[in-house]
C-alpha cells in the first residue's frame, strides 16, 4: 500500500523532483512560461547553445547583434588592410575619402558583399589572400544569417493571452476554478487540450509535504479556438479542492500550474504555452466580465483587451 502510494506521488510531480517541491516557497513555473529553477555546475561553453540563444533572443536585439557584427567584422579587415602596407589598395578616391582606414573600410564593404565597383584593387600577396579569406567568411556569414533569419520566421509558437487572474466561482449549483485565453495571433489553433495541475502543501504527520494534484475539466480539449475559453475545473466531491476555502488555500502555498498544447494550423506543427496562478493571483467570489461584441453586420467578435475583466459573482 505504501509502495502504491509512493509510486502515485513520483507519478504526480510533474518532474519537479520532491527535493525542489518541498523546500522551495517560489513559484515554480514563472507567468512567462519560463521554470524558475537553476543549474549550476557546467562550464559556460558547454552549456551554450549559440543556434538556441540566436534563435529565441527578441528581434530588435536579433537584428542589432547582426548590425554590430557585420561593422566590427569591416573593421577588422580595413586594419588588417593597412597593415598589408600603403600599397595594398590602389585606385582614385573621391575627397571624402582622403582617410586610408575610411578607403579600407569601404573597400572591406564591397568585398564581402562581392559587389566590386572597380574602384579601389588590392595588389601585392598579402592584399589579394585576405580579399580570398574575407570573400569566403563573407559567404558563410550571409548564408548563416539567412539560415537564422528563415528560421526565426518559420519557427512556430504559440502567442496566448491567458487572464491575469484565475478566479474561484459560482458555477451551476457548486463553485468552480476558471481561468480564460485568447489566441492572440491571427494564425488558427486547433485541438487546443489544456493540463491543469494543483500544487500545495500538505501537513502528514507533522511535517509539510507538497503535493500535486491533476485537476479534471469541464472540458480537457477544444477543437476550434477562434474566440476564447473559459477553462473550468469544477470543485465537485471528488475536486481536490472541495471544501477547501480562501484562507487554506493561500495558507498551503498554492500554485496551479498550465500547460496548452495545440497545432498550428499554418505550419501544422504542435505549440506549447505555459503559465502558472500563485495563491495570490486567484480572485474569489467573482465571476468574468462578457468580452463579447456585438457589430451591426451580426458578426462575432470579442474584445481580447478585456480578458482579465472581472465582476462581482
Amino acid at each position: 500500500m505504501a509502495a502504491r502510494q509512493r509510486n502515485d506521488e513520483i507519478n504526480r510531480d510533474l518532474g519537479l523532483g520532491s527535493r525542489v517541491t518541498q523546500e522551495s516557497r517560489q513559484r515554480f513555473l514563472n507567468r512567462d512560461g519560463s521554470f524558475n529553477v537553476e543549474r549550476r555546475g557546467l562550464s559556460f561553453f558547454r552549456s551554450l547553445n549559440v543556434y538556441h540563444w540566436l534563435i529565441t533572443i527578441p528581434w530588435t536585439m536579433f537584428f542589432l547583434l547582426i548590425a554590430l557584427s557585420y561593422l566590427l567584422a569591416n573593421v577588422v579587415f580595413a586594419f588588417a588592410f593597412l597593415l598589408c602596407g600603403p600599397g595594398a589598395l590602389q585606385g582614385s578616391s573621391e575627397p571624402v575619402m582622403n582617410s586610408r582606414f575610411l578607403e579600407a573600410f569601404f573597400f572591406s564593404v564591397q568585398t564581402v558583399a562581392t559587389v566590386g565597383y572597380g574602384g579601389v584593387t588590392p595588389h601585392g600577396l598579402a592584399a589579394n589572400i585576405l580579399v580570398t579569406i574575407e570573400v569566403l567568411i563573407g559567404l558563410l556569414c550571409f548564408a548563416l544569417a539567412t539560415g537564422l533569419l528563415f528560421a526565426r520566421f518559420s519557427r512556430p509558437n504559440a502567442k496566448i493571452v491567458f487572464s491575469r487572474n484565475a478566479i474561484v466561482a459560482p458555477y451551476h449549483d457548486i463553485t468552480a476554478f476558471e481561468f480564460r485565453i485568447a489566441n492572440a495571433r491571427t494564425s488558427q489553433l486547433i485541438n487546443v487540450e489544456a493540463t491543469v495541475s494543483l500544487s500545495r502543501l500538505e501537513t502528514i504527520d507533522g511535517k509539510p509535504y507538497r503535493r500535486f494534484y491533476e485537476l479534471a475539466l469541464e472540458r480537457k480539449m477544444v477543437v476550434f479556438f477562434p474566440l476564447h475559453w473559459i477553462v473550468v475545473h469544477p470543485i465537485d466531491d471528488s475536486s481536490p479542492l472541495s471544501g477547501v476555502t480562501k484562507e487554506q488555500f493561500d495558507a498551503s502555498d498554492a500554485e496551479i500550474l498550465i500547460l496548452l498544447t495545440a497545432v498550428d494550423e499554418t505550419f501544422s506543427q504542435a505549440v506549447h504555452a505555459r503559465t502558472s496562478y500563485k495563491h495570490t493571483d486567484v480572485l474569489w467570489q467573482v465571476k468574468f466580465a462578457d468580452i463579447f461584441l456585438h457589430s451591426r453586420d451580426r458578426r462575432i467578435a470579442v474584445d481580447v483587451r478585456k480578458i482579465s475583466d472581472v465582476q462581482r459573482a
